[in-house]
């Protein structure tokens, strides 16, 4: 059988976030074989940079490398559904990135189209696999603590703070209509929903954009990245931040706010779970530590170590407790998982990384949201 060290990958996309899904297959040990960029001369100049040895000039050359085994998606969302529907058709495995698609009509065609396929897609929430929410995951699962309640939490950044910062993902015709809820909101629905084990089946949302208008730069700007040079005024649409009340299938209730706009929070994701055993909470700033909180014992604090974490936890953990695990070593844990599903054909019975099922979850939600926030009231998922 094949083993997944022997597999060979390319990357669409060769920004910010294809350059850590690149380091982090190197550091697996899986193949590059090659990066396609946005156009030639970029995708050249990326290879370059990430140190991979080819550049496809175009899809059709990249999926007619029959080297190729798995496919990573992370150029802009407007390209993701034509982009992973090339790549299933064929035949690779593909890992995405998030958002799935830009609408939930277009992530539900690409559920059927995965499972049509028989390849093993992913989406790329790689929050999930930061240990100690691995380990909250199995938390909640055994019953630690108990009938889940209240959900509260948020997503915070300050990276499009001012008027003059930019990035793709202000144009709605390649970002979608949703931002903050899109980006990063998304990360957090999907990370709270795997822990909790509860889907949200309706939701209330107040969207908000604080600055109607921006400074577009004329050239291109990398994504966590500055802008310089000329500008040209550009009228926003997007969510600059928002508040989303929550109903979730098995009884929770809940709220979470996104923001791209708080200065000082370069990226805060925090989860706060209150069941009726015990509590638990989560910030990605201090990713190594999950508070529990008890009501007749002392409250804890669980630093990261496999060998005091249960078995779901500690198979996600890379490194010794007390030394620093972050987010460059989540997308290892989660590459890792799904090169072994791809490997054998199939994902595996306790695999935990998001499917495509999920991916669309995610997307119908961000719909709910747009409508609910038009409307003013509770809309179903």
């Amino acid at each position: 059988m094949l083993e997944h060290k022997d597999m060979t990958a390319a990357v669409i996309g060769t920004g910010f976030i294809g350059t850590v899904h690149t380091q982090a297959l190197r550091r697996l040990g899986i193949t590059v074989r090659g990066v396609l960029g946005s156009s030639a001369a970029r995708g050249a100049q990326g290879a370059k940079a990430m140190g991979v040895g080819h550049a496809y000039a175009s899809l059709d050359e990249l999926l007619g490398d029959a080297a190729i085994d798995v496919v990573h998606v992370t150029s802009p969302n407007h390209l993701h559904y034509p982009q992973v529907k090339a790549v299933l058709a064929a035949g690779k495995h593909v890992i995405c990135e998030k958002p799935l698609a830009m609408t939930a009509t277009q992530s539900a065609e690409m559920v059927a189209l995965a499972q049509a396929s028989g390849k093993v897609c992913a989406v790329c929430y790689n929050i999930r696999f930061y240990p100690l929410n691995q380990h909250a995951h199995g938390m909640v699962k055994s019953g630690d603590l108990g009938d889940i309640r209240f959900v509260t939490g948020h997503y915070h950044q300050d990276w499009l703070a001012q008027s003059t910062d930019w990035n793709w993902r202000l144009e709605t015709d390649i970002g979608g209509a949703l931002r903050s809820v899109g980006d990063i909101g998304t990360h957090w629905i999907d990370l709270v929903s795997f822990v909790t084990g509860q889907k949200v089946v309706e939701v209330m949302a107040d969207l908000k954009t604080f600055l109607p208008e921006r400074a577009k730069p004329t050239g291109s700007v990398a994504t966590f990245g500055q802008s310089e040079g000329e500008t040209t005024n550009q009228a926003i649409t997007t969510d600059d931040a928002a508040m989303i009340m929550l109903r979730m299938d098995g009884g929770a209730t809940g709220v979470m706010t996104t923001s791209q706009i708080n200065i000082g929070r370069k990226n805060s994701l925090q989860w706060d779970v209150a069941g009726s055993r015990a509590s638990a909470a989560w910030d990605s700033e201090t990713p190594d530590h999950l508070f529990i909180g008890h009501r007749d014992a002392p409250n804890q604090i669980l630093q990261r170590d496999a060998a005091l974490m249960n078995a779901v936890g500690a198979a996600a953990a890379r490194v010794p407790g007390g030394h620093v695990e972050g987010f460059a070593d989540t997308f290892g844990a989660f590459f890792d998982q799904f090169y072994a599903d791809a490997a054998n054909g199939q994902r595996g019975a306790t695999s935990t990384y998001a499917g495509f099922e999920d991916g669309d979850y995610e997307m119908r939600i961000c719909d709910a949201v747009l409508q609910s926030a038009r409307s003013g009231g509770w809309v179903s998922v």
